[in-house]
């Protein structure tokens, strides 16, 4: 194999194959990055075995050939390489060697035969339907900040994507919770995505999907099987397998009786609330909001560090209210308002409390109060 290549396009086709690599592997080739030259294109393909990336860029071939070699070691160096370098690729077979070469550099690295590399299996996939990048990253984006790290309940270790129906009929729902928080973003239907089956995204994929919905004029291409997701643009694929598991019933924990509305400017909010957070404890990081006619007061009383109040003009007309939360999880829901005014909606002190942006009823999110 002997190819020729600007800097550039390889840098990028190379940062989606090497994040995908786990950097402690017991298999060795798990490595490494496939490799694949013919035509006038080369395709860089790595998998952890639950992931595969496929990233396709335009190059000048002179002969064709496929090899493995250390994806992270082979980014570095292309990453350390002057901008506009040309870089030329050549794998002499009989040392089991691939040599990099751009201006005055050379490196010479150690290869794998291509043969040993593992290709995840085709499936067959029940659901395709083609949807706008900004929508999908929306989806996700939005939702990823509430699945959880516990590995023990495993089946929330990522995003629900399924077919629900919203207020406005049905729509390409993803949800996401960690039993304090939950997520519920809502996306028009996508033509084709009527019959798909519900699955679960695992989280490291939806971080490596980030990277496919970048460019905001790309229509992603979206199959979807019980058992495997595939995202793919002409240049990019992103192939995963679904968490094996039932994803809890989350209707049951979004209140519909939450009648107390405060509304709030959602950058002011999550300033003040990050502000009077600096002297919580960093255990329980508790922040108590007191809400009285279009006043809400924040305060931290934390024995060990010290005390913060902050007083904010919102507009709420309830009974008084007092209800603590963990800054942390108000700060991230906070952060998620695209909107200038966040809307709570309350029950109790030690109910479940709602969240979402103005009257936009697609984007929903719950949050569990704690005592302060």
């Amino acid at each position: 194999m002997k190819i020729s290549i600007e800097r550039a396009t390889l840098l990028k086709a190379l940062a989606q194959a090497q994040s995908v690599v786990e950097r402690r592997n017991t298999i060795p080739i798990l490595a490494n990055v496939l490799i694949e030259a013919e035509g006038n294109t080369v395709s860089f393909r790595a998998t952890d075995l639950d992931i595969e990336v496929v990233d396709r860029a335009p190059a000048m071939v002179e002969r064709p050939g496929a090899t493995t070699v250390s994806a992270v070691m082979l980014h570095e160096i292309i990453r350390k390489l002057p901008d506009g370098a040309l870089v030329a690729l050549t794998e002499d077979a009989a040392s089991g060697r691939l040599t990099i070469a751009a201006g005055k550099s050379t490196f010479s690295l150690a290869t794998l035969p291509r043969e040993d590399f593992p290709v995840m299996a085709s499936s067959e996939y029940s659901s395709n339907f083609a949807a706008p990048a900004p929508v999908l990253r929306r989806l996700f984006d939005k939702a990823k900040f509430a699945i959880s790290t516990e590995e023990t309940r495993y089946y929330l270790n990522g995003v629900y994507m399924h077919v629900s129906t919203g207020d406005v009929g049905a729509v390409l729902r993803c949800v996401a919770t960690d039993g304090h928080r939950l997520a519920r973003i809502d996306a028009p239907l996508p033509e084709g995505a009527q019959g798909m089956p519900g699955v679960i995204v695992p989280r490291k994929t939806v971080n490596e999907l980030k990277k496919l919905l970048d460019d905001d004029s790309a229509e992603i291409a979206v199959s979807v099987s019980e058992t495997k997701v595939r995202f793919a643009t002409p240049a990019i694929t992103l192939t995963s397998k679904v968490i094996d598991g039932t994803f809890p019933d989350y209707t049951r924990v979004i209140p519909t009786g939450n009648t107390r509305r405060l509304e709030v400017d959602a950058t002011e909010f999550a300033k003040a609330v990050d502000r009077v957070a600096t002297v919580s404890s960093e255990r329980s990081r508790a922040v108590k909001l007191a809400l009285d006619e279009d006043r809400l007061i924040l305060s931290v009383n934390a024995p060990d560090s010290g005390a913060a109040e902050e007083e904010l003009a919102v507009a709420y007309g309830d009974e008084r209210l007092e209800i603590g939360f963990n800054a942390k999880y108000l700060l991230e829901i906070a952060s998620q308002v695209d909107r200038e005014n966040a809307v709570f909606l309350f029950n109790s002190s030690g109910d479940p409390t709602l969240m979402r942006e103005g009257n936009d009823m697609s984007a929903v999110y719950v949050v569990m109060p704690m005592r302060v």
